[in-house]
This record gives C-alpha cells, structure tokens and sequence, in this order.
C-alpha cells in the first residue's frame, strides 16, 4: 500500500453516519462532544453563512476521499474532515439527493435534538460531487 494512501486512510474521520429525518435520509457528522459544544457556542443564536466545500482526492485506482471544509461567516470557525468515500459512499448519494448535511455530538439523539443542520445552497455541487466520486470508484473495476 502507498505511503500517501496508508496517511489518508489514518486522518479519517470515523464519525460519519446516515440519520432518518422526516423520513428522508440526512448524512451526519459526529463531532467529538467537546469540538461540537465549542462550535455550538461560538454561533449559537447568531445569523451566520456556512460555506461547505467537497475537495474530491482519488488516485485512478479505485480509492477516493473527499475533504469536507465548514467555513462559518461567525466565530471563525474553519472545520476539515476527511470522508473516505469508498466506505462512506451512502454519505454522499443521501447529500445528493436532500441537500442537507447534520453535524452533531456523540451524544446527541440524531434527527431529534441537538444536531446542527445545513441546508447546501447550491444542490448541484452535491449532485456534481456525487458523480465525480462514483466515477473514481469504478476506477477499482478498471484496474
């Protein structure tokens, strides 16, 4: 295994998780309790932007990882974390198709309270994304 595969596979982020909220399938991030209650604290009750960016990274060879980037327009929150698509696929088909995104704490009870939801201003980026990623995972049936 390449050196640069096994550091990407080492800063994955484990919290990824698919929620039902109104009988849809949002895609969830679980941030470690104290990361999410700093975040919280820092916009809580404010008017605030969320910038979210999906920076695709492949090899040709099947493996794709896609760095997730929250900027907030409030408390200078700048947020990264790297999905690993090949394990986490669902994560973006459910993005593609609600345009929402969640963001929540290990103890947070998904899709009933205490989870931050961002609604994607632009759902064609996720759905761009989307094939973009499925197009690198076939990379794997090709070599």
């Amino acid at each position: 295994m390449p050196e640069e595969l096994k550091k990407l596979l080492q800063q994955v982020h484990n919290g990824i998780t698919i929620f039902d909220f109104d009988g849809k399938s949002v895609p969830c991030i679980i941030l470690e309790e104290r990361k999410y209650d700093e975040l919280l604290s820092k916009v809580a009750g404010k008017s605030l932007s969320i910038d979210t960016d999906l920076n695709i990274l492949q090899d040709g060879k099947g493996h794709v990882f896609v760095e997730v980037t929250f900027t907030f327009s409030q408390g200078g929150i700048v947020e990264k974390i790297l999905v690993n698509a090949n394990k986490d696929i669902l994560f973006f088909q459910s993005l593609a198709k609600t345009s929402m995104l969640a963001i929540s704490s290990p103890k947070s009870s998904y899709g009933k309270d205490n989870v931050f939801m961002i609604q994607l201003p632009k759902p064609e980026k996720a759905e761009d994304a989307l094939r973009i990623i499925e197009r690198g995972l076939k990379q794997s049936d090709i070599s």
